[in-house]
């Protein structure tokens, strides 16, 4: 009898450890700050330009921190969730809006012969096929290489809320997905979003296409909407009309591709990206029955120097043009060129210092410079930024 104890024991222990390994949740995070100076920052009423020399939470990539979960329901499914917060590491304020987990939140399942399918607060097609061949990917410059206005949400302006998203296995390299985010609200058309998108992955070649369409209204508020917010006001959100930034429109329209190719330590990538904007209220104009729309042109070069050092470039042409909209602040159709450089040194497996460099130059009678994350708009045609910091996850 004892002997049948001990092995019962033995067997429960083992058990046990089983069931623990077929689950688990992980506490993860990153926290980016730094010094950044600007150049041009306008001033007051008179348009008058200033420099701006601030500490900055984020200059790379959004502090924040997670929760990611995992349950083994056998063969081959499992139950998962993530939800993420993110919060200024200056003030220790949150970010998107207020929100606890505005930067995800979702649940699902996963299968290894299929792929996930997820429910909740997520990103679109054009983040997670077109994004990680540009300069906004996360491992790149990801934050201050945002291209005009994030027009075209490969920086995630905007995250989904609603939403319902499918992402496929694996094919041999093809991967696929799509993403469905409700309005919630008997207007069932409105305030709604979706996309589609795709790559492929073959040895040194990479391919990546996607497409966004936000169906908002730039007339109506609906709070618990695809792309609105309820809470504290973030002008890094959406609220009740589709578009980023300074942009807003009944109807945003985005279609994106990009082409990549590695040699050895270098990695060289184009990205076209075409977004139009329907009944558009962009550069502070009243929303009309014209519409607004941009091509964006992105070449970027990346270069591990060393295992621990690596360095990027990247330039964009910005297109935009105003079609059936008021010119009187424009003498043509505004366009923008912007220039980015980065360099990253791993101190660690975790921590990495940076520093990074930007140049912009808005083309177009009255036009002025418009980079992301600088703090302000110029008060001129030229802006310049830089920025140093450190960055560490956990």
């Amino acid at each position: 009898m004892k002997k049948i104890s001990i092995a019962a024991a033995v067997c429960a222990a083992f058990a046990a450890s089983a069931a623990h390994a077929q689950s688990s949740v992980t506490l993860y995070g990153l926290v980016d700050a730094g010094i950044a100076y600007t150049n041009n920052v306008q001033n007051g009423a008179a348009n008058h330009g200033s420099a701006r020399v601030a500490l900055a939470s984020g200059n790379i990539s959004g502090s924040r921190f997670g929760l990611r979960g995992s349950e083994d329901l056998g063969g081959g499914l499992h139950a998962i969730f993530v939800l993420e917060n993110g919060f200024n590491v200056n003030n220790g304020a949150l970010g998107q809006g207020g929100r606890m987990f505005g930067r995800q939140a979702f649940v699902g399942l996963s299968t290894d012969q299929y792929g996930t399918l997820t429910m909740g607060r997520q990103y679109d097609s054009m983040v997670d096929f077109v994004a990680p061949l540009s300069g906004t990917a996360g491992s790149f410059g990801d934050a201050g290489f945002a291209h005009v206005y994030d027009n075209d949400n490969l920086q995630h302006t905007v995250r989904f809320s609603n939403s319902v998203k499918f992402s496929s296995i694996d094919y041999a390299g093809f991967k696929f997905g799509g993403m469905y985010a409700f309005s919630n609200s008997t207007s069932f058309a409105v305030d709604r979003a979706y996309s589609a998108g795709a790559s492929y992955n073959n040895g040194p070649l990479r391919l990546a296409a996607a497409y966004l369409q936000i169906n908002g209204s730039a007339a109506a508020s609906n709070p618990s909407g695809a792309v609105n917010q309820s809470v504290a006001a973030d002008p890094s959100e959406f609220k009740s009309t589709a578009g980023g930034g300074n942009l807003t429109a009944d109807v945003q329209r985005t279609v994106g591709a990009g082409i990549g190719y590695t040699f050895g330590p270098a990695a060289v990538n184009f990205v076209y990206t075409h977004s139009q904007y329907q009944n558009t209220s962009a550069f502070g104009l009243n929303p009309v029955s014209g519409s607004t729309h941009f091509d964006n042109y992105e070449l970027n070069v990346k270069y591990a120097l060393t295992p621990a050092l690596s360095l990027g470039l990247m330039d964009t042409f910005t297109d935009g043009h105003l079609n059936g909209v008021s010119k009187s602040n424009f003498s043509s159709d505004p366009k923008w060129n912007q220039v980015n450089a980065i360099a990253r040194y791993s101190l660690s497996k975790r921590t990495e210092v940076y520093g990074e460099a930007m140049y912009q130059r808005a083309i177009g009678g009255n036009n002025v410079a418009v980079m992301y994350n600088a703090g302000g708009f110029s008060a001129t045609s030229n802006q310049v930024m830089g920025a140093v910091g450190m960055l560490t996850r956990f």
